[in-house]
């Protein structure tokens, strides 16, 4: 924050990339009504939590967002396997998009992509290999400096809300 920094030292809201960023999440705003549709088609198919309407309140975020709780996942006693087993990521920077998952033996994850590739033509996953790359001079609101991986950095620390099992 800049009440942190010694008066006229840059800080992050100075540079070029944060400027990138909040021209990403401007777009995002003016997009997301495609996203919502997208988001509304899938939750007639699944339990669906949107991640991403805090983005038409302004705020900045590098991606959409949403997670699916298949039906095991809703539990009467909350535990760890009531959290979501499957989230999903739309970039604002660029033509790219994530399935995080618990690697479950069905159709969702597959349909997820589909509903995502028709709804943003010319979108591709980033494959595991290179998602999981860390990035090392990267820190981020809730990401330690030298942890932050490539899927955390194109899609926001959400990446994390799922576990692989």
């Amino acid at each position: 924050m800049r009440i942190y920094v010694p008066p006229n030292e840059p800080f992050y809201d100075d540079t070029e990339e944060h400027r990138r960023l909040v021209e990403a999440a401007n777009r995002g705003r003016a997009e997301y009504p495609r996203w919502k549709a997208m988001i509304d088609r899938l939750e007639d198919r699944y339990s669906l939590q949107n991640e991403s309407l805090h983005i038409l309140a302004g705020w900045v975020d590098s991606a959409y967002s949403a997670r699916v709780y298949r039906p095991k996942d809703v539990e009467p006693v909350p535990s760890l396997s009531s959290r979501a087993s499957l989230s999903f990521h739309v970039s604002l920077l660029g033509p790219y998009y994530g399935i995080h998952d618990r690697g479950e033996p069905d159709e969702i994850p597959a349909a997820v992509a589909e509903e995502i590739e028709a709804t943003y033509p010319g979108y591709r996953p980033i494959p595991p290999e290179l998602g999981n790359e860390v990035v090392p001079d990267v820190a981020m609101d809730t990401v330690s400096m030298g942890t932050a991986t490539i899927y955390m950095c194109l899609f926001s620390p959400k990446w994390t809300w799922v576990d692989p099992v």
